[in-house]
Parts: structure tokens; sequence; C-alpha cells
């Protein structure tokens, strides 16, 4: 579709300093009188374009220009940082200060905006728990299984599951996975396992 190709052109020439029109052509699979007229609807949409001619020369976008790519608004980034601000709280580096410095560096009032609520998710087993979360959350990305001792009321075992997902509720966080004894799925307080390693077997998602 023409749309989907001239933001490629657009995001070719905010990564390249200059590219030429062949170049353009061969990548996006179009003649080079097609890149000619996309340049030209580009600049109509308010994009100040150069091309220059010669051995040095090409494509580019004029230079102290800035295209502003983001696409959220100050209320949506601010309810994003509030979330991720909450997950800081149990986990082993701040994402929060990351995000708002790479998608929107110029806007340093978004992050005191973010700080006028405050969810702390943390426990006193804080220490604990935060590597735990990180552990668990490269489990499930790779799907492997975890072991772990589980102490609970009756008394305490092994367990071997399928990890599926990192769960906070009542107030307490609980990895939810399937017990490869029970043959059932199960959910597992954090702070009551302990030892917890990632084995090298694989598995296929349940249903």
């Amino acid at each position: 579709m023409k749309i989907d190709r001239l933001i490629g052109i657009i995001t070719v020439l905010q990564n390249n300093k200059k590219v030429t029109a062949p170049y353009l052509a061969k990548k996006f699979e179009v003649s080079r009188r097609t890149i000619n007229r996309d340049i030209e609807d580009i600049c109509k949409a308010g994009i100040p374009i150069v091309t220059t001619q010669g051995n040095e020369g090409g494509i580019s976008i004029m230079e102290g220009f800035k295209l502003d790519t983001t696409v959220f608004t100050t209320d949506e980034l601010e309810a994003i940082l509030v979330g991720l601000k909450s997950f800081d709280s149990v986990s082993t580096h701040s994402a929060s200060h990351k995000l708002i410095h790479k998608i929107s560096p110029n806007r340093p009032t978004l992050m005191s905006l973010a700080d006028s609520v405050s969810i702390d998710l943390s426990s006193h087993y804080k220490d604990s728990l935060a590597p735990k979360i990180a552990q668990l959350r490269v489990a499930i990305q790779q799907k492997r299984v975890v072991m772990f001792h589980y102490y609970y009321n009756k008394g305490e075992n092994d367990k071997r599951i399928e990890p599926y997902q990192i769960v906070f509720q009542w107030s307490s966080w609980y990895i939810f996975g399937f017990c490869l004894m029970k043959q059932e799925f199960r959910l597992y307080k954090l702070n009551r396992l302990w030892d917890l390693q990632t084995t090298e077997e694989e598995f296929i998602p349940r249903e």
C-alpha cells in the first residue's frame, strides 16, 4: 500500500543522513518515478525534503527539522508511567525513567505528573520478591519449566510447574502455572516459594 511505503520512506530518511532515489526504489521495489512522486507527496504533507545532485547528492530531511513521532497523548503517557512506576516497586530496575527519556525527552513535566500518583506493590518480602518476579518473567517468555520448594499451612514439598502468568491479587503476588505433579492449574504465593530454579525443559502452552 502507498501509505505504508510513504511511512517507510520517512522512517528511512529519519534514520539516515542521506539516501539516493535508486536505493529507495530498490528497497521498496518500485520505480524511481514512483519514488519521486512519493517524495512530492511527503513534501505536501509538511515534511521538508531536500534533494541534491552530483556524486555526493541524494535525498534527505531538511537539517534541523524534527518530526514528532510520539503517538501518545500526555494523559496516555501519564497512565503508562503510573503503571510502570508501580511495577518498579517490585522490580530489580527502573523501567519508568528509561521510558520517559526514550519516548519523550522534551517533556520533563511528564514525570512530575506521574509522581502525583503512587502505587506501591511491594511488601515486607521485597528483597526476595523482585528477583523471583524477574526470574519468572524470563521463564514465562522462554516457556521453561521451573522448580521450587513450597511452604503451605499443612507442610512443604517440591514443585515443578509450567509458569504462565505473574499475578497480583488479594494484596499478594502469585505465579499461575500448571502443576506437573497434580496435572492442574494452580496459584502459588511467591513469598511461600524458595530455591526457585529455571530448568532447561521447555513446554508447549496448554489451552
